[in-house]
Formats: C-alpha cells, sequence, structure tokens
C-alpha cells in the first residue's frame, strides 16, 4: 500500500505563514535604531554614570578627611572625653562630628570640632571633652570634612 499526503496546501508545512494570508494585516518590518539615537543614547548614559560618580566620590571618596576613635574615658554623668585620631592633608583642617549615645541608643550629645593639624597632619591625634545631657555609654566621631 503507497502512502498519500493528506497536505492540500502547496509546499511543505514550513515553508507555508502560520495564518492566513491577509487575515491579520501585514507584517511589519523589524526597525532598527538610527546612529544619531544610539550615539543619543551613550551619551545621555555616560553622562548620568559620571554624574554618579561624582555624587558618591563626594559623599564617600574623600580620604583626606577620615577619623577613627582610639578612646573615650572620664565618661560622668554630664561628660565624656572623646580621642580620636583624624588623617588629614598637609595645609587642611577638619571639621569633625562627635557626639555620645546613652545606654538606649539616644543621642545624649553633639558638636563640631575643628581640627588644626598637628606635626604629622595624617595621624593628627585629638581629644575632646563632650557635654551630655545624660549619662554617656560611648562617644563616636560621626565623620570630618573638610573646614
Amino acid at each position: 500500500m503507497t502512502e498519500t499526503s493528506t497536505d492540500t496546501a502547496a509546499g511543505p508545512v514550513a515553508e507555508r505563514a502560520p495564518w492566513p494570508a491577509g487575515r491579520y494585516g501585514r507584517r511589519r518590518e523589524q526597525r532598527r535604531a538610527s546612529r544619531s539615537t544610539v550615539a543619543v543614547l551613550a551619551l545621555l548614559t555616560a553622562l548620568a554614570t559620571t554624574l554618579i560618580g561624582v555624587r558618591l566620590y563626594a559623599a564617600y571618596g574623600d580620604g583626606d578627611y577620615t577619623a577613627s576613635v582610639t578612646a573615650f574615658d572620664d565618661v560622668t554623668e554630664a561628660q565624656v572625653a572623646v580621642t580620636f585620631l583624624v588623617r588629614l592633608p598637609a595645609d587642611g583642617t577638619a571639621v569633625c562630628l562627635v557626639r555620645a549615645r546613652d545606654k538606649t541608643g539616644m543621642e545624649v550629645g553633639r558638636e563640631e570640632v575643628t581640627v588644626q593639624p598637628g606635626p604629622d597632619p595624617e595621624r593628627t591625634v585629638v581629644t575632646h571633652r563632650l557635654v551630655t545631657t545624660g549619662r554617656p555609654v560611648t562617644g563616636e566621631v560621626k565623620g570630618c570634612h573638610p573646614a
């Protein structure tokens, strides 16, 4: 017995359109973006990336004005002495925010301290007596920035 094809359409199935011609409108050709559009988008992306980088550097990147607490002592009901190490450029002064917190974590004292460079500006040691409104359990330096 010979096999008979039941396909009445002309040509193999792979060559036929998946839908009847003309029924659903014509298929749109795929458009490519123009070179000027691509160039403008690339320029805008580069500009946005640069602006984000500048903002992040301004917020976190200035390594010349860093501080770290080395000690906090002389804790009483109304004060704490905070000793901290500041890294400054040779000709720069800094303003550092010193704060104290109580055992619940509430801030009980805050003050901005101006730091002048010492003999070794890379390792300027400062001790500041911070007046508080309650008994502190810690003394901290939130950060330093150029004066």
